[in-house]
């Protein structure tokens, strides 16, 4: 899921480069929602691997 957040954050930057504002700015929310998702399912990945190891 990083890596799709990743894509998304590199088709905005091209986007913006060539001028493209409202590409860019659609890429960026996408891209913003993916990192996050992936952010908070990282966190519960890890306080669920803490609790099966006891």
């Amino acid at each position: 899921m990083l890596h799709y957040a990743v894509v998304f954050l590199v088709i905005a930057l091209i986007a913006a480069l060539f001028g493209f504002g409202g590409i860019a700015a659609g890429a960026v929310e996408i891209a913003k929602i993916l990192f996050f998702i992936f952010v908070i399912l990282a966190v519960v990945t890890f306080v669920l691997g803490l609790f099966r190891r006891r």
